[in-house]
């Protein structure tokens, strides 16, 4: 039979029972989810309702941005279960047939790892998503002084009786995919860093454990 859990004072009972003020915090990210889930519904739908109208690329992008929302999915279903088990309270998910892998043994240090592995992986689909539209740099920027008066000469040629292609645009910059990959890369460099830290910071309490013993 288990020991009792030891009796707290009022001001460490306040104090520890505060980790229950989260608990909004976690069950909007899971309205959040929710609202994923029907972004996800939506962009499937655009994706099979155009599939014969749209081009090679038009469909990889479309692919590309379900892929982004399952993988926010994935971080949002890390913070929720993780930051509620780490930081609140336990789950007693122990021998559950459905428990993740990594939840045996999560804590603060590895939920940051992951957390930072997924942040990565929506930074190269968003990368990718680029690169795939870079072919478009050199257009004028939608919404753009040049892009305007382009659309309003089309405008006024139609209106003149010429049959002219609509001007296209973009939405890509040189200057916007650089940063897009400094910034990427910056994720990386974040990602080993803390990564890194961790390395070391086990090693050491193992050390410590070790001379302990």
């Amino acid at each position: 039979m288990s020991a009792p859990p030891p009796r707290l004072n009022p001001l460490s009972y306040v104090i520890f029972g505060s980790r229950w003020l989260q608990l909004p915090l976690y069950l909007g990210l899971i309205v959040a989810q929710c609202v994923y889930v029907f972004l996800f519904l939506k962009e499937l739908w655009h994706l099979v309702h155009g599939a014969n109208s749209l081009t090679e690329q038009g469909i990889m992008l479309l692919v590309l941005g379900l892929i982004d929302v399952v993988m926010i999915s994935n971080l949002l279903v890390m913070v929720i279960v993780g930051g509620y088990e780490t930081f609140v309270s336990r789950l007693g998910l122990h021998n559950h047939p459905d428990q993740p892998e990594w939840l045996s043994h999560v804590n603060a240090s590895v939920l940051k790892v992951k957390l930072a592995m997924a942040i990565i992986g929506i930074s190269s689909i968003h990368l990718l998503k680029t690169f795939i539209a870079a072919g478009e740099v050199g257009l004028p920027v939608c919404g753009s002084t040049d892009f305007i008066a382009a659309a309003t000469a089309h405008a006024q040629a139609i209106a003149a009786g010429l049959t002219l292609a609509a001007p296209a645009c973009t939405k890509v910059t040189t200057a916007g995919v650089m940063w897009q990959t400094i910034i990427h890369g910056g994720f990386i460099l974040s990602a080993i860093g803390i990564a890194y830290t961790d390395r070391l910071m086990t090693q050491g309490a193992a050390k410590r454990e070790h001379i302990g013993h």
